[in-house]
């Protein structure tokens, strides 16, 4: 195969509502809408930087734009379409079809169209280009989040990371969701649409929950205190808790891809009514306040806590 071969074989499908014209021409035709902005983000993906050599062709596939749907989701948009760059070591079939199934998969289920990209020889990488719908006065922020809010996660957090720790064979006991939640994210689109017009701020925990929420409190102007009991933390994590004293997981660890948002506290009965009707899980686990700084609260000490968490080239 050359790459020519590779596209038309594995990533050229039918248009679809959204698209006028996609895989096979000089740029893609999409169909615009009025009274909306263009949501757009690109996320890399190296390996041995952001996955592991040996992952499977599958996970990779839907982890690559598992973690571009997740931004979509942080701002409150809806997905639409998708580029994708791929830098590939060798053209293998038998890896590519994987790659395209776990893609494809994903992608299907959020209506989302793959509407060009390009491929390239050399080291293994893959970026994906996400782009998506919010109204125009619609959209979640970092720099959004008020003094009284509430800090609310969408779900279990350090779960990735201790899945990554389980993949590099680095504990000598395994958790399957722990694995899973590591290898294949799952985006929170669902939540993100819910949360237009009751939340304030918003952003997606990447590089843990620290670091994130410390990027809505610079952004915003504002400080928050974290409570180390109302974090929702999974069986396998307090399991390693327990075992290793290494507490500050669930803080710092990323990939979790969960949503962290504010929400003021005279909106929460909404919340909690509409994403009851929707299925969707929310916690409380702080509050925004004006002293600047993120800090702790964990017994009956107040720590303050730097946002540590994932940072290239540290």
């Amino acid at each position: 195969m050359d790459e020519f071969d590779l596209i038309r074989r594995f990533f050229t499908r039918p248009p679809g509502l959204q698209t006028r014209l996609g895989v096979g021409d000089d740029c893609a035709l999409l169909v615009s809408r009025p009274h909306r902005c263009l949501a757009v983000t690109v996320d890399t993906l190296v390996g041995g930087v952001h996955f592991l050599p040996e992952i499977d062709p599958v996970s990779l596939g839907h982890r690559a734009l598992a973690v571009t749907l997740s931004d979509l989701a942080a701002m409150g948009a809806e997905p639409a379409w998708a580029l994708l760059a791929l830098t590939l070591p060798e053209a293998d079939a038998a890896w590519l079809e994987g790659f395209a199934q776990g893609f494809f998969a994903l992608a299907e289920r959020y209506l989302v169209d793959l509407v060009g990209g390009d491929t390239s020889f050399g080291p293994l990488s893959v970026t994906v280009q996400g782009l998506g719908w919010v109204p125009e006065a619609g959209a979640l922020l970092r720099s959004a989040a008020r003094v009284g809010d509430w800090i609310c996660v969408s779900g279990p957090l350090g779960d990735a990371g201790l899945g990554l720790k389980m993949c590099k064979g680095e504990l000598a006991w395994s958790d399957e969701g722990a694995v899973a939640r590591f290898l294949r994210p799952m985006p929170q689109v669902e939540l993100g649409l819910a949360l237009r017009g009751l939340a304030h701020a918003c952003i997606d925990v990447s590089d843990g929950l620290a670091q994130d929420l410390g990027h809505i409190l610079a952004a915003s102007g504002v400080g928050a205190t974290l409570v180390w009991d109302d974090l929702p933390l999974s069986a396998a994590v307090r399991r390693y808790i327990d075992e290793t004293g290494d507490w500050r997981l669930p803080l710092c660890a990323g990939d979790d891809y969960e949503l962290c948002f504010t929400v003021p506290p005279e909106r929460a009965l909404d919340l909690e009514r509409d994403l009851q009707e929707r299925k969707l899980a929310w916690h409380r686990v702080g509050t925004i306040e004006p002293q600047p700084g993120l800090r702790l609260r964990k017994g009956n000490q107040v720590l303050d806590f730097p946002p540590l968490g994932y940072r290239h080239f540290r």
